[in-house]
């Protein structure tokens, strides 16, 4: 039976315990405060629901990221990224991304990035967790990414694009920030064909968590050009499984 979380207090059940079909469901329940994200992505574990749905937690086996170093950069995006017309900015428009990510696409009746995700992203942005991308044509939104920033780590949530590359043109600017200001790691959650060509794979869970585990002990002193706050570290009377509890 899925455990269902109460609102208090923050405590997540061992990552162990995610189902395999469907893959890295780990419970339902709890918030979506602050400090149940911050606590959550401390772990490996992420929100993921729709609006019929409560709230969901996911720790999928394997887990999908994109270390920096290991971004391959087609000719093609090469070429986007020096003759494409893009401008690229950090953190300026991020309820507009955030909107751009939510907005219907082709083949997909519904959004996950509900109402109360955008609120609830929007609050970890304004604490100077959760960070955007975007991408410009002149004066025009066409693409971008958000996602959460804590230690070395970035959580990708979501991206978009209204132009051919402009989410690419997103990604290699990320990892550009990332690199400048000693960021480690991108979690990607779950496997896609596009990141895997970007560079991005499959590791298992319990690895990823060991390279949280260093991300977060051996903080990244700024992403995008200004310094990350200090995160909360639950105490572990809280939140029982802590990030070192691999079970």
């Amino acid at each position: 039976m899925l455990p269902w979380l109460p609102k208090s207090p923050v405590a997540f059940p061992p990552f162990s315990q995610a189902l395999r079909d469907p893959d890295g469901l780990l419970a339902a329940g709890g918030d979506l405060t602050p400090e149940w994200l911050l606590a959550a992505y401390a772990r490996g574990i992420f929100p993921w629901y729709s609006d019929d749905q409560p709230i969901l937690w996911w720790s999928p086996e394997p887990r999908m990221v994109l270390f920096p170093e290991a971004l391959r950069v087609s000719r093609s995006l090469a070429k986007r990224l020096r003759n494409g017309g893009f401008s690229v900015t950090f953190d300026r428009r991020f309820d507009a991304v955030v909107a751009a990510c939510a907005a219907p696409r082709p083949g997909q009746p519904g959004t996950w990035i509900t109402a109360a995700m955008r609120q609830a992203y929007g609050t970890l942005h304004a604490m100077g967790f959760a960070r955007s991308v975007e991408v410009w044509r002149n004066e025009r939104l066409v693409g971008g990414l958000y996602g959460v920033a804590m230690g070395g780590a970035f959580f990708g949530e979501s991206m978009f694009s209204h132009e051919r590359d402009a989410s690419k043109v997103a990604l290699v600017h990320l990892v550009r920030a990332m690199q400048a200001g000693g960021g480690r790691l991108i979690d990607c959650q779950m496997h896609t064909a596009h990141l895997e060509r970007l560079g991005a794979r499959d590791i298992a869970r319990r690895a990823f968590i060991g390279y949280l585990e260093e991300c977060l002990e051996s903080p990244a002193e700024r992403h995008f050009g200004h310094p990350l706050p200090v995160w909360p570290q639950p105490d572990d009377a809280a939140c029982p499984s802590t990030p070192h509890a691999l079970t």
